[in-house]
């Protein structure tokens, strides 16, 4: 039997209480494992990357930890929400049939509650922040849900979800500046055709599928070989984006070297990927891009901070 002293005295746990507890944390466990929640560390190198730039240095304690918070919230808000809406449809398609909800281990209900909790922690995360974070953030999550809808109707899908995270840096430059200036805007533009341009790569692999479902895809709609042309753009545009941002700061060597790296990265993800053959997607999607993200958040960080 479980039990803590407190100095003579010692309080029993009962067993039932304690199984309880247990079963509550491997249900938060198979709950935080359906939102792939350890892929955040991943996501927040966008946020700080607007975080870092809008200082122009290292921001204050309780910038760092709120931005933090909103952008762990919003995340989680959105992969909720995601895993919420297309359940259905996750349940259909051979490739996702395996989560959590289309095979019954989580009910519905406890992803709205994670969705709620997440809503929650974001708007609170907001208004420790400015005046500017917290008005905006309602827009925010309209948008970071919203976007799981897009797909059943327009092809243009694949730019409502890099917008969605081209929020990320806006947001974190916000948190810290209270004001979105067009350097922001900028940087939000690169991030968001970076994703947009993958999404749309992913996308071919859902081909069959989204035809039978009468889902939406630059891909479904003009062809995979388009698709990857187009997403090819996308990101000729995020390397200039990016270009473009570092010269108009004046950021300094250690900078264009990450974005030389990024640059080659993206060349490197559309070598790997061929009309023909998408056998490779998911080390382009998953290995190239977290270097990619790294990679660039630690550049403009040492150029920021060391000023090189």
């Amino acid at each position: 039997m479980g039990s803590r002293a407190a100095g003579d005295e010692r309080i029993e746990i009962a067993p039932s209480v304690r199984a309880a507890g247990v079963l509550g944390v491997a249900r938060l466990g198979v709950l935080l494992d359906a939102v792939r929640f350890e892929h955040t560390l991943f996501a927040l190198p966008f946020a700080y990357l607007g975080v870092i730039l809008a200082a122009r240095g290292l921001p204050t304690g309780h910038q760092l930890l709120w931005v933090t918070v909103a952008m762990v919230a919003a995340r989680t808000l959105a992969m909720s929400a995601n895993r919420l809406i297309d359940w259905r449809l996750d349940a259909l398609n051979p490739r996702t049939a395996g989560r959590a909800l289309p095979r019954g281990i989580l009910r519905p209900i406890e992803m709205a509650a994670l969705s709620l909790v997440s809503l929650a922690g974001f708007l609170f995360a907001a208004a420790q922040l400015n005046p500017l974070a917290l008005t905006l953030a309602p827009f925010a999550a309209v948008f970071i849900v919203g976007y799981s809808y897009t797909k059943r109707f327009t092809w243009l899908s694949h730019f409502a979800l890099g917008i969605a995270d081209g929020i990320a840096p806006m947001g974190g430059w916000i948190g810290v500046a209270g004001a979105l200036p067009w350097e922001a805007i900028l940087l939000g533009l690169a991030v968001a055709t970076w994703v947009g341009g993958f999404d749309m790569m992913y996308c071919c692999q859902d081909y069959d599928f989204d035809r039978r479902q009468g889902l939406k895809s630059v891909a479904q709609t003009f062809g995979i070989g388009a698709a990857l042309r187009w997403s090819a753009a996308m990101h000729g545009l995020t390397s200039a984006s990016l270009l473009t941002l570092g010269i108009v700061l004046g950021l300094g060597p250690v900078y264009y070297l990450g974005w030389a790296v990024a640059t080659v990265l993206l060349v490197y993800e559309h070598w790997l990927v061929m009309p023909e053959d998408l056998s490779r997607l998911d080390t382009a999607f998953f290995n190239v891009n977290g270097y990619l993200a790294i990679i660039i958040f630690l550049c403009t960080g040492a150029s920021v901070l060391f000023r090189v």
